[in-house]
């Protein structure tokens, strides 16, 4: 078994003790100003909430109902790494964007599966994971290779 796999499993069999005593969902965290821009040049603005420290990463947007079309939730990681997600107490279905350092988008899980416990993910080092209501990249056409300008990737206000 991979050590990669070995930790992931090990972090399965913990994380549920720590997130354990939630069970409502947290305080909308501080918001930021963020745009995809596709291919294309078309800009799509959002106002993504900012998770940054592990406990905020940690409960992200479960048990929360619904997400808002122009919001969403960025997790920065801080620096460049993989990210694995999962959806386990998360309510609502999710695209998630995995974005790397420089901002370019690497991988995109799209409608992810209310309540799973299956690993996502971004299939190499990112900067980024940015969670969007589900169907917002097929509706928004936003695709690998477009960039999300944001301040954590040097590119945005």
């Amino acid at each position: 078994m991979s050590l990669l796999r070995r930790t992931f499993l090990a972090a399965l069999l913990l994380f549920p003790l720590a997130a354990a005593a939630q069970d409502a969902p947290q305080p909308e965290l501080p918001k930021e100003p963020l745009v995809i821009v596709t291919r294309d040049g078309k800009q799509h603005r959002f106002m993504v909430e900012m998770a940054i420290s592990p406990k905020q990463q940690e409960v992200g947007l479960m048990f929360r109902p619904s997400v808002p079309a122009d919001g969403g939730m960025l997790f920065d990681w801080g620096s460049a790494r993989t990210s694995i997600m999962w959806m386990k107490n998360t309510i609502a279905s999710l695209d998630m964007v995995f974005i790397n350092q420089d901002g370019t988008i690497r991988s995109i899980a799209e409608r992810t599966v209310p309540g799973s416990l299956a690993a996502i993910d971004s299939r190499g080092p990112v900067r980024g994971t940015l969670e969007l209501a589900a169907g917002t990249a097929q509706r928004l056409d936003i695709r690998v290779g477009d960039t999300v300008r944001q301040r954590i990737f040097g590119n945005g206000g």
